[in-house]
């Protein structure tokens, strides 16, 4: 299989590519040379790889950011999706698109509230969760003319690699630092109190490659775990491997409302046969591991 991965140096793609090739897959990597808003690019590009499949990674993908730099977030996350999809269905017409999400594009839910489905309507909250939403719905209209396209909503994930923008990382970042001597002993957080569906980026990137399987039919498909976490308790989690206490400061930059996002992925099983197979435990050492790294490395 020859499989075409945008924005393949991200912290997803990082992953993604050597899966795929331990797979024995023929993956050809693109990322900041290959503008997946230059639509003429993107469809020279389909045409010279004529891939059996492409993972549309490319995006801009922190909400934080997508306040800032509202056109930049539609352009790249909703036009770059344009892109792809029309460039596989003049190029590539039997490839089958693999067009990441998130779980943001269903908004938060109340507590006590059931995990989102598919079929849960799309209320997102945040410039980047409505470019996602719009490129999800695209993704849709393009699949009833006849693309094989795959829709995925992945909900919170992490691992090494990830951007300290994002929470987990961010947390696990602020905390080696401290604890190496590096950084005052304060830890600046947002609201403690919103629940999440955490993933590894091993489990996430584990569901791309299975839905690569035209055995899975096209579609939506939520990459989740089911289970809720606190964000204050992911912190506890961290506080309890390092050998340092600081103080928590709330940064009111940091805060936002308190609210609920958790996904169902019973129809990822049901197709695929996937479930989670990285302990959230094994994850939080990962990511710590992972910063130790960096900061000695410097």
């Amino acid at each position: 299989m020859r499989v075409l991965v945008t924005g393949a140096s991200g912290f997803v793609g990082g992953h993604l590519g050597p899966r795929l090739r331990r797979d024995g897959v023929d993956v050809h990597a693109t990322d900041r040379e290959f503008d997946v808003c230059d639509a003429a690019a993107v469809e020279a590009g389909v045409a010279q790889v004529r891939p059996d499949a492409i993972v549309h990674l490319a995006a801009q993908s922190s909400v934080a950011a997508s306040w800032r730099e509202e056109k930049l977030t539609y352009r790249v996350n909703f036009l770059g999706a344009r892109s792809v999809l029309e460039a596989a269905a003049r190029r590539a017409p039997q490839a089958r698109v693999v067009l990441v999400g998130s779980g943001v594009q269903y908004g938060s839910a109340p507590p006590g509230a059931p995990p989102f489905t598919e079929a849960a309507p799309l209320r997102p909250r945040s410039p980047y969760a409505r470019s996602k939403a719009a490129a999800d719905l695209l993704g849709a209209a393009y699949a009833e003319r006849g693309l094989d396209v795959v829709r995925v909503r992945p909900f919170n994930h992490a691992g090494p690699g990830q951007s300290d923008a994002f929470v987990l990382s961010g947390f696990a970042r602020q905390l080696v630092a401290i604890e190496a001597g590096r950084s005052a002993p304060r830890l600046r957080v947002g609201n403690l109190d919103s629940v999440r569906d955490f993933l590894d980026i091993a489990d996430v990137v584990d569901a791309y490659a299975r839905l690569l399987d035209r055995g899975a039919a096209a579609g939506a498909y939520n990459v989740a775990s089911g289970v809720g976490v606190r964000i204050g308790d992911l912190l506890e989690g961290l506080l309890a491997r390092v050998r340092v206490r600081p103080a928590i400061e709330v940064d009111p930059a940091r805060v936002r409302p308190t609210d609920v996002a958790v996904g169902d992925a019973t129809r990822l099983r049901a197709a695929t046969g996937w479930a989670p197979g990285v302990r959230l435990e094994d994850t939080l050492e990962r990511v710590l591991r992972h910063w130790r790294e960096q900061l000695n490395a410097a």
